[in-house]
């Protein structure tokens, strides 16, 4: 058991970056998509700016998963043999794991609140949708990228795996 510590550390890493950004993206898309069926069942001609702002939470749960598959192709888990991984190692991959994880969960729910403000501004001037909707929910984008940018260039470039 004790052997195989470090790669339990390190699955441990890639499902937190998976399910903690993906959670959040869930939770970013269901807030802005209550406040876009609101919308759209009385104007629903403003489907495609509402829509944008629906989904940009989403992109929190790609960077996740993209983390997590390259931790999995670091093992070499679709190679055949597993690479040894110390615990040290291990732990080194879970927490290199942890800003996409945590910024992409929280930073995914509170666009998905900047968007449903955005989507009900939008229902009543429609003309600001874009500069002020999109724009402050893409703001917060940034740090759901830069976690995501730390924890790939971390595992790329910071951890070495035999």
């Amino acid at each position: 058991m004790l052997e195989q510590t470090g790669l339990i550390f390190s699955l441990v890493g890639a499902g937190l970056a998976v399910f903690l950004a993906g959670i959040g993206s869930a939770i970013g898309l269901g807030i802005a998509s209550k406040s876009a069926t609101a919308v759209l069942s009385e104007k629903p001609e403003r489907y495609g700016i509402l829509m944008l702002m629906v989904v940009l939470p989403s992109t929190q749960g790609i960077y996740g998963f993209v983390v997590g598959l390259f931790v999995m192709i670091k093992l070499n888990i679709f190679g055949g043999s597993v690479a040894a991984v110390t615990w040290y190692q291990g732990l080194q991959i879970l927490a290199a794991c942890l800003p996409v994880a945590i910024a992409g969960w929280i930073s995914a729910i509170h666009q998905g609140k900047t968007g449903a403000a955005g989507i009900m501004m939008a229902a009543k001037r429609p003309e600001l949708a874009f500069k002020a909707g999109v724009v402050f929910a893409a703001m917060i984008e940034l740090y759901a990228i830069l976690g995501f940018l730390i924890s790939l260039l971390v595992l790329m470039l910071g951890i070495k795996v035999s």
